[in-house]
């Protein structure tokens, strides 16, 4: 009982214990027993993306496995390097742990892995501005503010608990913050912390969004050099400490940065150019700074109206650090435009990095962030306030504020009584607006005046949370009324179901799962699609597989399709309907083609072209026919026979990072593989190793000698070795580290 009351006693025992509750309050819905109350993540991203990735991710490990290659989806792809399958993510590895202590993978698993991320990051953004605001009254206030409105503000309670890699990425940023505060607290540089902020940096990396995770290591740069001027650390500390913080990084993420590299110098992404990429926030989307959700569907830039008082506060103050801070959240907001401002078209050029990524609009992270820590500073500032005249200044701000989003309200509120239909959303949001900067007027002139100041904090905290849950907390573009079981089933569907239970011969196949498969789901029910939502496709199946988004026999020609999903009875091959049934666009039939190609072909004639795009005009020709021809990039060594070859290819095994196939052919011929050609795949002939050759464009083919032979493909890249020796030391030296440190203490 002594300890409890110990604990009550304590203020950040008190913060993190209102946390946890403002944590089960926000998710209740997803954490009650009750069905007919529970929400689940709307389906989309998250469904088709991450749970269906995640779902390939937990069978696999459950085998005993590393899923270094996926052959369910984009007609394969490198899995190890889609950055999004997060497959060295570590919290990742505790859900499937998890979920396979409870039985299985779940649509909830993931869910539940992503409120987990919430809480951490509030958690870490208390302890970061904790210690920020180190020493100085009302601290643990200040840090509890932050907490909040990172947490559960406008940015993280939009799109990023459904682009899950998102959040994840973005969670560890107050967790490095920290490691370079108390790398920085002397002249002297503390490089366990310096290695504790890179380890951050490279969980983020893990998590698998590569863009929030490039904001954050500019912003982390930043920030270090700060703070090393601040400090007056020298020159030659501040070079090693930042070389240290970056190789750390590197190496934690090593495993899965070097194979994500690769395969981005290799996909359709690479060749996109700057109007693909300079997409951002529309210039009025900073009316939702204020008013949440009269622009958009989310508002990522909303932090909470009490908590502009308290940046203001601190922008008038000069309080503590916050003019960094303010001043990131300002680059933050620019960038964010995109190439709606022309300060991106410069940024664009000279920034390192920034034109691989599209979607600007996701530097809301970094004003997201920013900002939760100047609200900090304001509220210490606030709570402090000695000078009359300014603290008075500050309040007619807020007055005169209050004033204006009323005088909207009213407005809002004469449009909508003539014409109730068309203004009645912006006159809930006005409405909503004006409620909170008045309910907010007494409890932030209270606490700035310095009266009553402990009960009109906890007033401040609860107005904060009030406002922030009232836009984010069960928003209709994110959250369903759904029980998650309901959401999407882990067994296959009745449509997929009738595939998988066709005779396959014993031979690998491909589906066109546009419609009635859809997404990635592939990857979870075990059925090869030559189809994905992955943003990263490589780009020689991309162009053959998209060259006809919805009719495609070449792209089922080559990719050995033999069960096309579609809307209509025929199609433009012979094809035999075997199941039929619907999605979510209506009718669904599922086609067996008649005569589909199968994996592996041989034949005896190619055709040598010098780029992909040769290869795609050629077999433009209607013409052509690539039942019979190969089109390589590269001369064939064996003299190929006049006539058509005989003989067969059977693939005797086939797994994910290993084919093995047994050929008989009676003269020289090309062996025409159905599978993506891409670095890390090595082919043995009879034990020798021989060159696999690119064909049609972006597959595989290998060149075969007259007579019985047997041929086997292997996927172990060297990216991935080298990152795994990196990140597995990285690992080890951090964890001894660690124990070091525990064991001195």
């Amino acid at each position: 009982m002594r300890l409890l009351w110990r604990c009550l006693r304590d203020p950040d025992a008190l913060a993190v214990t209102c946390l946890a509750m403002l944590w089960l309050l926000f998710f209740w819905r997803l954490f009650t027993p009750i069905a007919s109350d529970q929400v689940s993540l709307a389906q989309g991203d998250f469904s088709a993306q991450f749970v269906a990735f995640a779902g390939y991710q937990y069978q696999r490990l459950s085998q005993g496995e590393i899923p270094l290659w996926n052959p369910y989806n984009n007609g394969g792809l490198p899995f190890i390097g889609d950055t999004q399958a997060a497959v060295f993510y570590p919290p990742r590895w505790i859900t499937i742990a998890l979920s396979s202590l409870a039985g299985g993978w779940t649509y909830n698993a993931l869910q539940l892995e992503m409120t987990a991320h919430v809480l951490v990051y509030s958690l870490l953004m208390y302890l970061f501005v904790r210690r920020l605001s180190l020493r100085r009254e009302f601290s643990s206030l200040a840090a509890l503010a932050a907490a909040i409105v990172i947490a559960y503000g406008g940015y993280t309670g939009s799109y990023p608990p459904l682009q899950l890699a998102i959040l994840e990425a973005a969670i560890w940023f107050p967790l490095a913050g920290l490691g370079i505060l108390e790398a920085t607290r002397t002249k002297e540089l503390s490089y366990p912390y310096v290695a504790l902020a890179g380890s951050a940096l490279g969980l983020s990396w893990l998590a698998g969004h590569p863009q929030t995770s490039w904001f954050m290591t500019y912003v982390l740069c930043a920030y270090f050099a700060y703070r090393s001027y601040q400090q007056k650390i020298g020159r030659r500390a501040f070079l090693l400490g930042g070389i240290g913080f970056g190789l750390v990084a590197f190496c934690v993420s090593a495993v899965t940065l070097l194979p994500g590299i690769e395969y981005l110098l290799h996909t359709s992404r690479a060749g996109l150019g700057f109007e693909q990429k300079g997409n951002g926030f529309p210039i009025q989307d900073l009316a939702q700074i204020v008013f949440p959700g009269s622009v958009s569907l989310w508002s990522p830039l909303y932090i909470g109206l009490p908590a502009l008082f308290f940046i203001a506060v601190a922008a008038c103050r000069n309080a503590g650090e916050s003019r960094f801070w303010l001043a990131a959240a300002s680059v933050g907001l620019i960038l964010s435009f995109g190439a709606n401002s022309p300060f991106y078209h410069l940024a664009y050029n000279l920034v390192p990095g920034l034109r691989f990524f599209r979607g600007q609009e996701r530097a809301a992270f970094v004003v997201a962030n920013s900002l939760a820590i100047a609200v900090a500073y304001g509220v210490v500032a606030a709570g402090n306030w000695s000078n009359h005249l300014h603290r008075q200044r500050a309040l007619r701000w807020w007055r005169n504020a209050a004033a204006l989003v009323i005088a909207v309200a009213l407005g809002a509120f004469v449009l909508w009584m003539g014409d109730s239909l068309r203004w009645s959303p912006f006159f809930n949001i006005a409405s909503r607006s004006a409620a909170i900067m008045a309910l907010g007027a007494p409890v932030l002139f209270a606490f700035a005046g310095r009266r009553h100041q402990s009960i009109a904090g906890i007033a401040l905290i609860v107005l904060i949370a009030f406002d922030l849950f009232s836009v984010s907390q069960d928003h209709p573009g994110t959250y369903e009324p759904i029980p998650s079981p309901s959401q999407m089933a882990m067994a296959p569907p009745p449509l997929v179901q009738a595939v998988l239970d066709e005779p396959d011969g014993g031979q690998p196949f491909r589906v066109d799962g546009f419609r009635g498969l859809e997404g990635n789901f592939g990857s979870l029910y075990g059925l090869m699609d030559m189809r994905g939502i992955s943003p990263l496709f490589l780009e020689g199946p991309y162009h053959i597989i998209h060259r006809d988004y919805v009719n495609n026999p070449l792209a089922w020609e080559l990719f050995a399709v033999k069960f096309v999903y579609s809307g209509s009875e025929t199609l433009s091959v012979p094809s035999t309907i075997v199941a039929s049934g619907k999605d979510s666009d209506g009718v669904v039939h599922a086609h067996r083609l008649d005569d589909p190609r199968p994996f592996a072909h041989l034949v005896s004639h190619a055709d040598v072209v010098d780029s992909d795009s040769f290869a795609r005009a050629l077999m433009d020709d209607p013409r052509y026919d690539p039942r019979s021809k190969v089109v390589l990039q590269s001369a064939p060594k064996l003299n190929l026979p006049n006539h058509q070859t005989s003989g067969s290819a059977i693939v005797q095994s086939y797994r994910e990072e290993e084919i093995v196939i047994e050929v008989e052919a009676a003269d020289n011929a090309i062996l025409s593989i159905a599978q993506p050609h891409y670095v890390g795949w090595a082919a043995q002939l009879d034990g020798r190793p021989v060159e696999i050759l690119r064909a049609y464009g972006g597959l595989s083919a290998v060149e075969i000698p007259a007579g019985h032979h047997a041929l086997q493909l292997r996927y172990n890249p060297l990216s991935y070795a080298i990152g795994f020796v990196l990140s597995g030391f990285a690992w080890l030296g951090f964890a001894l580290l660690a124990v070091v440190k525990l064991l001195r203490r």
